[in-house]
């Protein structure tokens, strides 16, 4: 998919996390608007995926997203990958909806592949399916993202020093270094110090991608991190994003973390991006 193509996507997305939000006033907006240009490169840029969905995921790429309060970017992009109809993202946060406001696996929605809601715990199913990947001789790669707030919880450095220990390289895990959670800055709740600095004591092999937002370093910074699996070090992407990116009124704030917008604040960020495929 070219670069243009890429961005057209990256604009119905956030469209689609918008109305998903506002429709049941619930909802991680925040977050979501900021991971949409990883997500949609992810997925339709850098991970080798097979047609189809099956969870064990054999022969192709593996994606788990741990910061699983972001499910309405995830959503948006599995449903415009083609992993189940567009038209089911107006089923968000409805009872007896596949699309519950954090990821579950128990109605069999194609593409989530682990319950997300508590965080913490995405690291650690990560690495079992890279782990799973060598002893099956599978050549391909895991993936997961993970918010820097995220990393608070104590059972991330437990998956992340046996990560290094074991030499899972071919594990590539993304922070989304925003730096902020729902209570405000990370550095203000609970000050981590230098990610880098940590995951790199730790043994790991780290790549930064100053420019989050933007799909061409994206699309460059996760090309060049696959190049440096295999070499006996699980990789880790920092990649510095903006909370509630394409939305002016979203940006450089904690609020929309998890807030609706309203009928009105709806109206002004739809305008702001413009429909390019068609909504739901």
């Amino acid at each position: 998919m070219g670069l243009e193509e890429l961005e057209r996507l990256c604009t119905q997305v956030r469209r689609d996390i918008l109305r998903m939000v506002h429709k049941v006033n619930s909802g991680h907006p925040g977050g979501s608007l900021g991971c949409a240009e990883f997500l949609v490169a992810l997925y339709n840029e850098i991970m080798t995926l097979e047609d189809g969905f099956d969870m064990d995921g054999i022969g192709e790429d593996l994606f788990f997203l741990s910061n699983g309060h972001i499910s309405p970017v995830f959503y948006s992009v599995l449903a415009r990958k083609g992993y189940f109809p567009v038209e089911e993202l107006n089923t968000f946060r409805l009872l007896d909806s596949r699309l519950q406001g954090h990821p579950a696996t128990h109605e069999g929605l194609p593409g989530v592949r682990i319950a997300s809601g508590s965080l913490g715990q995405g690291m650690s199913v990560a690495l079992g399916a890279a782990q799973a990947k060598k002893l099956n001789k599978d050549q391909r790669l895991v993936f997961s993202l993970h918010g820097d707030g995220e990393l608070q919880e104590g059972q991330n450095w437990e998956a992340i020093m046996y990560a290094a220990g074991k030499k899972v390289d071919n594990l590539i895990s993304t922070v989304d270094v925003n730096g902020k959670q729902i209570d405000g800055a990370t550095d203000e709740v609970l000050p981590m110090g230098s990610i880098k600095a940590k995951f790199e004591a730790f043994g790991w092999d780290i790549l930064e991608i100053d420019k989050g937002n933007d799909l061409e370093a994206i699309v460059s910074g996760m090309k060049e991190a696959i190049r440096r699996t295999g070499k006996g070090k699980p990789v880790c992407v920092l990649l510095k994003t903006e909370m509630g990116n394409g939305v002016d009124y979203m940006m450089h704030t904690h609020a929309w973390h998890g807030k609706a917008p309203s009928d009105e604040q709806l109206e002004n960020a739809l305008a702001q991006n413009p429909e390019t495929l068609g909504d739901y």
